[in-house]
């Protein structure tokens, strides 16, 4: 074992020859199942390690004392440690289980349950053989957190998300978002200390992550942060766990569930309430509950119901009841929600008349993994500043987008130009547009931004005149440069 410490660039090529390992027996798609929970494993194992070391230091060789409970984060039991499946031979993937399982028995207050149910025991799937060479390769480092602190591992971890969602790109869009969104709906979000924030559609933790960045960015306190998750994927909610852990984040919870039909957070009178909420919920999520909604226990219909086979409207009416009362939100959606018509129309008109819409952003096409939808963002506020009240921000950023030849990427430039256009909040011709509340009744609250933010296509085209005066110009340097090949020609025969 190297042990030393870890650049990004090594912690990241490490964690691709693990994923690696694993191809053949085990589809692209399974891969963080494993991945996650095995990094998760040596890291914690390697930091009780240390953790030990500077106990059995302080207390001159006292082994027992080094052992405490207290002196640890999590505890490890005996037969439970890396080190213990690392000596194992035979039966390798019953061997990593009982320490999985072993270590979520003896840490339930934090632990219980993160490394998800992978079947490590399925020898058609994973040999010893290989379960062997991918202990060996993740014993290869020290991931200690005097070797890799918690923000490069973080960091690792985020790569690894993106390189998952980079092989299985069919169906990535549930597993990760594209960094560059989740950059615009923090710096849109603008959190600081001490507030609360809660993502309802949490993936693996991008955008609560996000929110640690941006205080972290602004030289706050991050840790003042209390972060808050549900998501409904049984891996993807493991993963998000990790993923704080692994950030070095303490105050958090996040748990398992469908926030639609049963919401995590809540109190004696209602749903929880949150300073921020943020999210990047599934897209027109089918069969997603509204048979209970029209008596909605939480009362979340506070604009009707939406349609059976469509749960957008149901996440943005879930995300404002969930606002505190100066609380502010921003989604993620399909731009069929901006003018789909029926119980979505309906929907539209009785948020647009509370007044808590505050701006629509249309996001280029083709920039989400596994599908080349355009998206919009939608931007929402318990109390909007005096000066905005009755008024909508709507931005066109579909042309802020570097093409790609199987994807389109909104780049830092692009991010901050749309983020320059939302906090200016004037318009801009071609691109941005303030609307009112009549504006958007004469259009039957109907929010599709060409509505709005009309292009105005300029008229480039030479007069006449300009244009025989061009080609003049082009004919004669045409007949100079046919006598100065003749010339040339000339010699050359001669």
């Amino acid at each position: 074992m190297i042990n030393k410490t870890l650049s990004l660039s090594q912690l990241e090529q490490y964690l691709s020859k693990a994923a690696w390992i694993l191809k053949g027996p085990v589809d692209a798609s399974d891969f963080k199942v494993y991945i996650f929970p095995l990094l998760f494993f040596k890291r914690i194992s390697d930091v009780y390690d240390e953790e030990y070391r500077d106990a059995l230091e302080e207390s001159d060789g006292d082994s027992e004392y080094a052992n405490l409970p207290e002196f640890h984060r999590f505890v490890i039991p005996e037969d439970c440690h890396w080190k213990d499946v690392r000596e194992t031979t035979t039966n390798v993937g019953l061997a990593i289980e009982k320490a999985l399982r072993g270590i979520e028995q003896a840490n339930q207050e934090f632990l219980y349950g993160i490394f998800g149910d992978a079947q490590w025991s399925n020898k058609n799937k994973l040999s010893d053989r290989l379960l062997i060479d991918l202990i060996e390769h993740f014993s290869r480092y020290d991931l200690c957190n005097s070797n890799v602190d918690a923000d490069l591992l973080g960091s690792s971890y985020e790569y690894l998300i993106k390189h998952f969602a980079d092989l299985t790109n069919k169906k990535a869009g549930e597993f990760y978002t594209p960094r560059s969104i989740v950059h615009l709906l923090g710096l849109i979000l603008d959190p600081h200390e001490g507030e609360t924030i809660y993502d309802p559609a949490c993936g693996t933790g991008g955008m609560l992550l996000e929110c640690v960045d941006h205080l972290k960015h602004n030289d706050e306190d991050y840790r003042t942060l209390k972060l808050f998750g549900q998501e409904k994927n049984l891996t993807s909610s493991s993963i998000a766990r990790m993923n704080m852990f692994l950030h070095g984040i303490e105050d958090f919870q996040i748990y398992r569930g469908d926030t639609l039909r049963n919401p995590a957070f809540f109190e004696a009178d209602g749903l929880k309430t949150f300073d921020c909420v943020i999210a990047n919920p599934p897209f027109s999520l089918d069969d997603w509950g509204a048979e209970n909604w029209i008596k909605d226990p939480f009362g979340r219909n506070i604009a009707g119901v939406p349609p059976k086979s469509n749960g957008d409207m149901a996440w943005v009416q879930h995300m404002i009841k969930s606002m505190n009362s100066t609380g502010r939100m921003t989604v993620v959606l399909p731009h069929g929600a901006l003018f789909r018509k029926g119980a979505e129309g309906t929907i539209r008109e009785a948020l647009v008349r509370q007044d808590m819409l505050e701006a629509v952003i249309g996001l280029g096409p083709n920039i989400f993994y596994g599908t080349q939808l355009a998206a919009c963002v939608m931007v929402f506020k318990q109390n909007k500043e005096e000066a905005k009240k009755g008024k909508i921000l709507f931005i066109d950023a579909s042309e802020q987008v570097r093409v790609g030849r199987a994807q389109n990427f909104l780049d830092k430039e692009h991010v901050e130009q749309i983020f320059k256009w939302y906090q200016d909040f004037n318009d801009v011709e071609n691109h941005v547009k303030l609307a009112s509340i009549d504006d958007l009744k004469e259009n039957d609250f109907n929010l599709n931004i060409p509505l709005y933010v009309e292009k105005i296509i300029e008229d480039n085209l030479p007069s006449v005149e300009e244009a025989l005066a061009d080609l003049k110009i082009a004919w004669d340097e045409s007949l100079k440069a046919e006598e100065k090949f003749k010339n040339i020609l000339k010699e050359f025969i001669s």
